[in-house]
């Protein structure tokens, strides 16, 4: 994996002040806790790229812990989604892979601490009743009726708690912090609640499971962490995350929290996600509109432009908008060097050439990339009949337009210079069914012996040698900046893009690309990056789907919807 010079940032320099007073034995390990109830997006790739760098930057050690404490909501195939989109991005945990319900035992065991420290309590309030009993900032809160149970009461609760005994919802285990506090999270809050559901990994077990804050840290101590990296929503928990460890007494990790990842055009919130593939609004959590991790995969970004993307943006305190082009530039500037050419025509109209033999075909030299010398050229079919694309020709053209056009002269792509003689029309609907042109011999590789010039190259495909492929085009899944921003009762999907999606069902595109592998990636002359989509590609059929423009458009297409 390429690693480029970290660049500074406020959270490196508290690693580089505790490496200097010598705090935590000069260590520095990390972790990365995912809850495993939806795919990883590309927010959760900034937290991976920060926690896996720091650890690498400063030869540490980062853990992946999977937050497994709401079997609700968990599944199996998120657990293993979660650790391909870690192993693609170039991370890797070694030994260090880790979930909440290996320590289930030992969380209870510090829970039944707590109580007999007199620090939680046992609560038959129900949800709603907490909530209007801890009242707000500015009104007074009411301690609960159960606050004071004697120690023995408690632990004899607790205890009949995971045995079972009660049915789910009628009891919860709650710190016994202060009630009073100016933060609302330290007025008492559930460290347990009773949910009778099995677990993926520890089956019927347990009938209590531990909430999120309870769990966190803990963890974190179980495991040595020296510094807990979260986003800035977790800056409220922070006090409560410190009260935890205070009253155990156990190793202490420091709590830092950097702003979220925001990008525009884009929702990075799972529960949203999970509502537009419940609602088939996209077809699964790979769909490459989706901004998960595998959604990019596959459609076509590779690990490096992901990483370069996040090295770009940085890690700050205050949260911002990061525009999508941004995004789009990391993988654009990548393909530009890497991505060997192609030619492909997606809405193809027929060129026959007059006197160009009939029957005849030959093969002329293309380039691979000409930002890499090193790829060397491609043998291209050619003949009599071709396919360019249907927008290269105009029969009465603007001006400023340069491309084919009656009685005009344009270069096809390393082959020839060809001319304009004429076109052949639908009677029924006056469409141009074929545009029939002269070729001049003596421009064998696009350049004319005379030192004539032309305005426009087009690309182009044998028709005698295409094969056809579906082409998928993509765009931003929803049309505004900020997708959350709609009219009094609308919800975010009034804001997704009705033509986020076009499929194009027989592109003729260069016989080379038959033996493509799935999940390669391509430059279609003029047209943009694209790839060969690994999921519904198979013999005989290829799917290749739009990476990303050959430059900026959005801002272009927006303004058109």
């Amino acid at each position: 994996m390429e690693i480029s010079k970290p660049a500074g940032n406020f959270i490196r320099e508290i690693i580089d002040a505790d490496l200097a007073k010598g705090k935590n034995d000069g260590r520095v390990h990390t972790r990365f806790p995912p809850e495993p109830n939806g795919y990883l997006h590309i927010g959760h790739a900034k937290s991976i790229c920060l926690n896996f760098g720091l650890a690498r930057d400063y030869k540490g050690l980062c853990n992946l812990r999977f937050d497994d404490t709401n079997p609700e909501t968990e599944e199996v195939e998120y657990v293993n989604s979660i650790k391909e989109d870690v192993r693609w991005l170039g991370f890797d945990w070694q030994d260090r892979l880790y979930y909440a319900s290996d320590y289930f035992d030992k969380i209870y065991g510090y829970a039944i601490e707590l109580i007999k420290k007199g620090k939680a309590f046992v609560c038959d309030q129900t949800l709603e009743e907490m909530r209007k009993s801890r009242g707000t900032i500015t009104e007074t809160c009411t301690e609960s009726p159960y606050r004071n149970r004697s120690v023995e009461e408690n632990l004899d609760l607790f205890a009949r708690m995971k045995a079972g005994e009660f049915a789910d919802g009628s009891k919860v285990l709650r710190g016994k912090i202060d009630m009073t506090s100016p933060n609302l999270l330290m007025r008492d809050p559930v460290f347990y609640r009773i949910r009778k559901v099995a677990h993926h990994r520890t089956g019927g077990k347990w009938s209590i499971y531990p909430t999120y804050d309870f769990t966190h840290g803990i963890c974190d101590s179980l495991e040595g962490i020296t510094h807990s990296i979260c986003t800035l929503e977790f800056e409220v928990h922070r006090p409560l995350y410190d009260w935890i460890l205070d009253q155990l007494g156990v190793h202490h990790p420091q709590q830092i929290e950097f702003a979220r990842l925001n990008v525009s055009h884009t929702l990075l919130s799972k529960r949203k996600l999970l509502e537009l593939v419940e609602k088939k609004y996209v077809s699964g959590w790979d769909d490459p509109r989706m901004p998960t991790i595998s959604g990019f995969r596959r459609r076509g970004y590779s690990p490096e432009s992901i990483r370069k993307f996040c090295e770009q943006i940085g890690v700050a305190k205050a949260g911002s908008i990061i525009e999508l082009n941004v995004l789009e530039n990391s993988i654009r500037e990548e393909l530009n060097k890497t991505a060997p050419r192609a030619m492909a025509v997606l809405r193809p109209v027929k060129v026959i050439i007059d006197n160009y033999p009939e029957g005849k075909s030959e093969e002329v030299d293309v380039i691979n990339n000409p930002e890499d010398p090193s790829a060397g050229s491609r043998k291209v079919p050619f003949g009599r009949e071709l396919y360019i694309e249907e927008d290269d020709f105009r029969e009465d053209p603007p001006k400023q337009f340069f491309r084919l056009s009656p009685g005009r002269e344009v270069r096809l792509r390393c082959a020839y210079f060809i001319k304009c003689v004429g076109v052949i029309k639908d009677a029924s609907t006056g469409k141009i069914k074929e545009i029939h042109c002269t070729y001049d011999p003596n421009t064998r590789g696009g350049d004319s012996s005379d030192g004539r010039k032309v305005k426009a190259t087009l690309h182009w495909v044998s028709c005698r040698h295409a094969i056809l492929a579906e082409v998928r085009l993509y765009d931003t899944l929803f049309t505004k900046r900020d997708p959350n921003e709609t009219a009094q009762g609308q919800e975010f999907t009034a804001n997704l893009n009705p033509k986020s999606l076009e499929i194009l069902a027989a592109c003729p595109v260069e016989p080379g690309l038959k033996d493509a592998r799935p999940g390669s990636r391509f430059q279609f002359e003029r047209l943009g990056y694209f790839a060969l989509d690994p999921k519904d590609s198979a013999a005989g059929k290829l799917v290749f789907v739009r990476t990303v423009t050959l430059r900026d458009t959005w801002a272009k297409i927006e303004k058109k919807l």
